[in-house]
């Protein structure tokens, strides 16, 4: 049957001497363990323990004076990177509800220039109001100027651009129709050549050869 180990309950010691052994004992183990640990991981180390009758037990594998200075300048580093943050949270926290002001300002200033949220305000504020919608509305209107001048110009090149090319397709075309009729005159030219060539070998045929053609000629003369 195995047996299981019971948990030991940690409390003060009631009786007197059996405190004071413990005492002892712990603390030569603490001291033990801490020397060990200073070995096996070189870290300086600095016990300090004082009994119920207030004696005063030490450890420390170097200068205690030294470890206790350290943790001195340590803990004064530590202290003023708190000071620091603590004053950089103050700063951050000021700054932000700097900025949560604005935006509730911007925001009421927004939802004022949209014609809502008016009955809170007095006469003087609407009259501020108003002069800076009237300031923003010229505004706008400069700007739908400039963009409809600017459309115009475009428009215009756009109308240069499209009489420059009907003007060049234009004259494509007429030269088009003028290589067209030089063409037709050459063909006429060449069917009245063909045609007298015809006429002349006609002429040439005996009479007598020409009365006795089975065949009835038909000569027609003029443009086609």
């Amino acid at each position: 049957m195995r047996m299981v180990r019971q948990k030991t309950e940690i409390r003060k010691i009631e009786k007197l001497s059996a405190r004071q052994v413990t005492f002892s004992k712990r603390r030569r183990g603490l001291f033990k363990k801490a020397q060990e640990l200073s070995t096996l991981c070189d870290v300086d180390i600095a016990l300090i323990v004082f009994s119920a009758t207030g004696k005063l037990f030490h450890y420390s594998p170097s200068s205690m004076n030294q470890v206790l200075e350290r943790h001195r300048l340590q803990s004064q580093n530590v202290g003023d990177q708190l000071q620091q943050s603590s004053q950089e949270l103050q700063i951050a926290r000021r700054r932000s509800a700097i900025l949560s002001k604005e935006l509730g300002e911007r925001t009421r200033e927004l939802s004022h220039l949209k014609g809502e949220d008016l009955q809170g305000l007095d006469l003087k504020e609407l009259r501020k109001l108003e002069a800076i919608i009237e300031s923003r509305l010229v505004a706008v209107v400069k700007a739908k100027g400039d963009r409809m001048l600017k459309e115009i110009s475009t428009l215009k090149k756009r109308e240069a651009q499209l009489l420059e090319e009907n003007a060049y397709l234009k004259q494509q075309l007429v030269i088009k129709d003028i290589s067209n009729g030089q063409k037709g005159i050459h063909n006429q030219c060449s069917h009245l050549h063909s045609l007298e060539l015809t006429i002349s070998g006609l002429s040439s045929i005996e009479p007598h050869n020409y009365n006795n053609c089975s065949s009835d000629t038909c000569l027609k003369l003029g443009l086609p």
